[in-house]
Order: structure tokens, then sequence, then C-alpha cells
């Protein structure tokens, strides 16, 4: 070892870490790894006490707004009453349909 880490080094460990983990997982792992490592550069700035610029090169929070819930109406209500017993009739009349041809299948 009289020169440290040579090219083929670098080669053979790169070709380990990607048998290792797999060629679909590594930029994911990168991309997780960069965040981590802004994550701990804003941490060690909020720590020295420079919150400014602490603040400017953290990500910013992703925030989700939760849908708001839709307010039933009676005519909605009676409007999918309908549309839910048309649908049970429909399920009811396959029902006899499937029963009826099931005698004639094991005739045959």
């Amino acid at each position: 070892m009289l020169n440290g880490l040579q090219p083929w080094h670098l080669i053979i460990l790169v070709l380990v870490v990607v048998l290792l983990f797999g060629a679909k997982r590594l930029p994911d792992a990168a991309r997780s790894i960069g965040k981590s490592m802004k994550i701990f550069k804003a941490e060690t700035k909020d720590l020295t006490g420079d919150k400014t610029a602490a603040h400017e090169d953290a990500e910013p929070v992703e925030t989700k707004q939760i849908p708001a819930t839709p307010v039933v109406t009676p005519v909605a209500t009676s409007a999918t009453d309908q549309q839910v017993a048309d649908l049970q009739r429909q399920l009811d009349e396959l029902k006899k349909q499937q029963a009826a041809d099931q005698p004639q299948k094991n005739v045959s």
C-alpha cells in the first residue's frame, strides 16, 4: 500500500456497492443521504447560533391540506339512496340469473 487508494480500488468498491444494494436502490439511497446531510448541516448551524443561514438552507416542510368534507344535503342523500337501491336490485337479479344457470350447467 504505497500509494493508498488506486483507481482500480475505487472500481472494485463501486462494483461491490452495486452488487450489494442493486442499481435501482442506489439513486434513492443517494437522495436520502443528501437530504440527511442537508438537515445535519442546518442543525449544526442552529447550534452555532447562525439561525438565519440555517433556515435559508433548510428544505421547506411539505404541508398537506385535508380536503373539506362535503356538505350532505337531503337531496344528495335521497339520490344516493336511490342509486344504492337500484344497484342492490340489479345485484339481486344477477344472483337469480346465476342461480338459474347453475342447475343447467350441472345437468349437461
